[in-house]
């Protein structure tokens, strides 16, 4: 089977089977891949953090835009999804854990500060606490600048910036399904 046949079928298999760790009715497109690791500087030193992979979309978008996939540390809740990620980059590091508790699920893997992090966790099926912990925790991995990217299905931002963090909205990407917001957050350099 085709890799992208392939994946889709894992994907329809675990909203079946496991509707609660998928929070999409289809998995992230091409296009809405592509837009968000377009936020990250493929140049800048350090490792980059994904959440929520999933099938491996975003993942395989951030190698095609040269970032090695030794820089790639993916945590993935789901233990089907991160056995597929690692089959597909076994070079990438790839955790099965929790996003929302990354000084658990990372405490066995120290690493540098982050050149990015990029989600496709559907923060907004999420309590607003659970949403600002993880911004907070992935803000104090960050090189100061380095970029968390996010995407939403809304047409708001998943979570308002808290002070001191610029919001930008990067991209709308039609040709998804459902059309998605990428969005960029960013620490507001200090004055």
């Amino acid at each position: 089977m085709a890799g992208s046949a392939a994946q889709h079928l894992e994907f329809l298999k675990a909203l079946a089977t496991r509707p609660r760790h998928v929070g999409a009715i289809a998995p992230s497109g091409p296009f809405l891949a592509r837009a968000m690791a377009a936020q990250v500087d493929a140049n800048a030193a350090g490792p980059v953090l994904e959440l929520g992979p999933g099938t491996g979309v975003v993942t395989e978008a951030l190698i095609a835009r040269g970032i090695a996939p030794g820089r790639i540390t993916a945590v993935e809740y789901d233990p089907e999804f991160a056995a597929l990620v690692q089959r597909r980059f076994p070079g990438a590091t790839v955790i099965c854990g929790d996003a929302f508790d990354l000084d658990k699920t990372l405490s066995a893997h120290p690493m540098a500060p982050l050149a990015a992090a990029v989600s496709s966790l559907p923060l907004v099926n999420f309590p607003r606490a659970l949403r600002s912990k993880v911004l907070h925790d992935v803000f104090a991995r960050l090189e100061p600048g380095a970029p968390f990217v996010q995407f939403s299905y809304r047409l708001g931002p998943p979570l308002p910036p808290p002070d001191g963090i610029a919001l930008r909205k990067a991209a709308v990407i039609w040709l998804n399904l459902p059309p998605a917001r990428v969005w960029v957050y960013s620490v507001l350099p200090r004055i």
